[in-house]
């Protein structure tokens, strides 16, 4: 059988040369482990494959990490089911190979598909693992972590108009990764974050088993709803409980620059958005626009909501909360709460609902070369902080740079920051997420772009959360800290830098559920939950996690 595996592996154009010897060593494993050899021409590309190049970036949403000088993996598998999965992380134990999961490829910083490390690794690429099989009668879905979430919203709006599900608006971000990370979206403030609405999962751990929710133990399953991706092992797919939605739903937006009063609007809006009954979501995009009045450059504030109701309903609530932003029926439209998720992406109203299942088309966050940072709001922010950070949008590398204000409150509020890994609950007013992007000519001078929001980073410090200053783990940021390349005595406290930022007190659950679970430390990146390897010293018991 031997030979004829040879010849699957490696036809002429995937001739293998001296310098790549742990591919050669690693796809030799894969042979004996693939149930179906026949099958591995089809879902293994290694950098010799003439498809190589195409599958590698098909996914990578952020170009800034995808030039020549990027490092890119040893192999690409796109396995078909789970043993694909089992044996690859099998081979790569075997031969010493990091492992990365790519979903979407949203990770924004690309750990999902590429490492700031001098190491082989590989990448398995879930893309071909994106089913959604939606149980109306339930209330639920099970949906495949190489899913888009647009997949997921188009299935669910075929059989009902008034089921939905709370995840977010970026329909080309994957599943598995939105999910591992927490998930908010426009329905957060009426039923909490996509993790808080997962109910069970089917896993793949270190020592290749398939794990349910029962099977793995609710301290694992606590850890992979928003204790980010890449830690804990590779979900395969998830079961979701759907929510009850309106059969119409209303948004609205509505642009005022500074010349119509866009400051204090804006400094109002922080008292209102996080009071709102939770049917609605509301947001404001801050970005630099032309004056309409003589082509001058200002500073634009865009009022964004949907609101779970009629037009009917939405207008006396905005007139007896936030009459100063004046909100006319004109302004408003109905639709259905899968359509809001397209029109909240700024696609034309009326793009047909199959805009979901675009994979590739161009959307926000995607296909771009960008860096992006987040904070978390506690206070509101003096009238005279936003007039300094408005003059900083005027210089030159912030032409396509964009601040969102997303409110919370509402069930966000009710939920306890232990509840999931994600612990950004009461007590924030609203999040904010910064966004730079630039040109594919201008990327040799990346770095004044990434400066730029470096420094409007720093100008909000005193006015965010503080000790520790809160970040959203999907919004990843290389820049509160990183792991050591290798298990280090020290790496529990280095990695405790970045992860209280992103998990506050819950990063040290975390971290106990890895040294139960994997103590080893195979499932790891730049930012992966590392285990404590003290506790393994004082006997814990790495088969339980009943002591948690």
């Amino acid at each position: 059988m031997f030979p004829f595996l040879i010849v699957v592996l490696f036809p002429l154009s995937w001739k293998i040369s001296d310098s790549t010897q742990p591919a050669e060593e690693f796809l030799h494993c894969l042979s004996l482990r693939f149930h179906n050899s026949s099958s591995i021409s089809e879902l293994v590309y290694t950098q010799h494959n003439s498809s190589y190049s195409s599958v590698l970036k098909s996914s990578a949403q952020n170009f800034r990490l995808s030039t020549p000088s990027t490092p890119t993996p040893l192999v690409i598998i796109t396995p078909l089911h789970a043993s694909h999965i089992q044996a690859t992380v099998h081979c790569c134990k075997k031969h010493g190979l990091q492992l990365r999961i790519r979903s979407g490829g949203h990770d924004f910083e690309g750990l999902s598909y590429t490492t700031t490390y001098e190491i082989p690794f590989v990448v398995i690429d879930l893309l071909n693992l994106r089913s959604v099989r939606i149980n109306v009668e339930k209330g639920t879905a099970w949906v495949e972590s190489g899913a888009k979430v647009g997949e997921l919203y188009y299935e669910i709006a075929k059989r009902s108009r008034t089921l939905a599900f709370p995840a977010g608006i970026g329909h080309t971000v994957g599943v598995g990764g939105h999910l591992s990370g927490g998930g908010f979206g426009l329905l957060f403030r009426k039923y909490g974050l996509a993790a808080d609405n997962v109910i069970d999962a089917r896993l793949i751990d270190v020592k290749e088993r398939i794990l349910d929710r029962k099977s793995m133990g609710e301290d694992l399953f606590w850890a992979i709803r928003g204790g980010g991706g890449g830690s804990f092992g590779i979900v395969l797919a998830w079961k979701l409980k759907l929510v009850a939605v309106p059969a119409i739903v209303t948004v609205f937006t509505v642009s005022k620059t500074l010349e119509q009063n866009a400051t204090k609007l804006v400094h109002r809006w922080q008292y209102i958005a996080h009071k709102l009954p939770k049917e609605i979501h509301m947001s404001i995009g801050i970005s630099r626009v032309k004056s309409n009045e003589n082509e001058k450059m200002t500073i634009q504030a865009s009022f964004r909501a949907v609101f779970l109701g009629s037009i009917y309903e939405l207008l006396p609530l905005m007139e007896e909360k936030f009459p100063q932003l004046g909100i006319v029926k004109e302004d408003c439209f109905e639709m259905g709460w899968a359509e809001s998720n397209i029109y909240s992406t700024q696609f034309p109203i009326g793009v047909p609902l199959e805009t979901l299942l675009n994979r590739n088309r161009k959307s926000i966050l995607s296909k771009l070369f960008f860096k992006a940072k987040s904070d978390y709001v506690k206070q509101p922010i003096p009238e005279i902080t936003f007039e300094g950070l408005w003059t900083k949008f005027y210089k030159e590398e912030a032409k396509s740079a964009i601040m969102v204000f997303v409110a919370y409150g509402g069930k966000m509020d009710e939920i306890l920051e232990t509840e999931t890994p994600f612990p950004h609950r009461a007590g924030n007013l609203y999040s904010i997420s910064y966004v730079v992007d630039w040109e594919e000519e201008e990327n040799k001078n990346s770095e004044k772009f990434m400066s730029w929001i470096r420094r409007i980073h720093n100008y909000m410090t005193p006015y965010v959360s503080k000790s520790p200053r809160e970040v959203y783990v999907n919004f990843r940021d290389l820049d509160i800290g990183t792991n050591e390349i290798n298990d280090k005595e020290n790496s529990h406290e280095q990695a405790k830098i970045w992860g209280i930022k992103y998990f506050k007190n819950n990063f040290d659950r975390l971290v106990h559920v890895k040294t139960m679970i994997g103590p080893e430390n195979f499932f790891r990146h730049e930012q992966s939950v590392p285990p404590l390897p003290c506790l393994l010293k004082k006997g814990a018991n790495s088969n339980s996690l009943g002591s948690l």
